[in-house]
């Protein structure tokens, strides 16, 4: 899907903008009792398990430990409204995703800018979403299941982790491309949609790889896709979404930001950390089952993705006519 350039310059001259407002106060290189990791989502959904996998290698070589708190409503907003407000001192990070970018537009009103309020710490991973239906579903691709919403609109309920996330972003794109009503079911989190969808409650999920993987291993879901522009390795046989509607394409990503004001040197520190742990082949094998690809790199790089990011589902939410509501 084409980005327009207007988009981008836009996004990009705030993200310089952010440079140029009062610092808040600076703190001393991370020299904490504690680490904290904030997920905006309930426990078990796919942030968390990225906030989990990452937790121990940085304990390990910051030589603090390091806790995962999951704060979960108003589609992660309020954790990250949390560390937004949180002291500069590196011992606050939010686990985050699409869903702080898709919410950048979705919601103009939050009191805060993400680009401009987050500080870019370090990329984790990127995965998949997995089109998935629960068995009791009579259709086994993507096609079949483009002809069956089609002969039953509003027929099949499809569960998703609340407005916002990537998945519902993946989902309203699906429909408007493929000419289908799905009828959408919001949840807290991952975990609650997938419950669901497993008890047969809902039919069809849209949902990042770490959640499902093991459902999908077990033969408990039935994969009809993956969402992004090439064939997920860990389900190399499963097509792409993009095979049957081309220009199609969504997926998910984990990172790390900390409050604006976090001093360089802290987010140097950490930054190093997380790029070690991805380097461990225990932490590389466990996003590998789980369908992730390690995303090192600098502060620098994650913050121009993220920007890039944003400009990219404003265009989709554009295109696709998604509303928060």
């Amino acid at each position: 899907m084409r980005i327009e350039r207007r988009s981008l310059m836009r996004l990009a001259a705030g993200a310089a903008l952010a440079l140029t407002l009062p610092p808040r106060p600076r703190a001393q290189p991370l020299s904490v009792a504690e680490l904290r990791i904030i997920v905006g989502f309930p426990r078990g959904g796919p942030l968390d398990i990225a906030a989990r996998i990452i937790a121990s290698p940085l304990s390990a070589r910051l030589g603090v430990p390091v806790t995962v708190e999951n704060r979960p409503g108003a589609s992660g907003n309020n954790a990250t409204q949390d560390v937004v407000r949180a002291a500069p001192d590196g011992a606050t990070l939010i686990l985050c995703g699409p869903v702080n970018t898709i919410n950048t537009t979705l919601f103009p009103d939050l009191g805060f800018d993400f680009v401009r309020d987050i500080t870019p710490v370090a990329g984790i991973a990127r995965v998949p979403l997995i089109v998935e239906v629960h068995p009791s579903v009579p259709v086994r691709s993507v096609p079949e299941l483009i002809a069956h919403a089609r002969a039953n609109p509003g027929a099949l309920r499809v569960a998703y982790a609340g407005t916002g996330t990537p998945q519902h972003v993946a989902i309203e794109l699906f429909q408007h491309m493929a000419g289908v009503r799905f009828t959408l079911v919001p949840y807290p989190g991952s975990a609650q949609a997938l419950a669901d969808l497993l008890d047969g409650r809902a039919q069809v999920m849209f949902d990042p790889a770490p959640s499902s993987m093991p459902h999908v291993r077990a033969g408990r879901l039935i994969p009809l896709a993956t969402t992004g522009p090439a064939r997920a390795g860990v389900l190399p046989e499963v097509p792409t979404v993009a095979e049957t509607m081309p220009g199609y394409e969504g997926g998910s990503w984990f990172g790390l930001g900390a409050p604006r004001g976090t001093s360089a040197e802290a987010v140097a520190r950490l930054n190093a950390a997380v790029n070690a742990g991805l380097a461990e082949d225990a932490v590389r094998e466990e996003l590998g089952r789980l369908g992730g690809s390690p995303m090192p790199g600098s502060p620098a790089t994650f913050g121009a993705f993220v920007v890039s990011e944003t400009a990219r589902y404003a265009e989709i939410i554009r295109i696709a006519g998604i509303r928060a509501g």
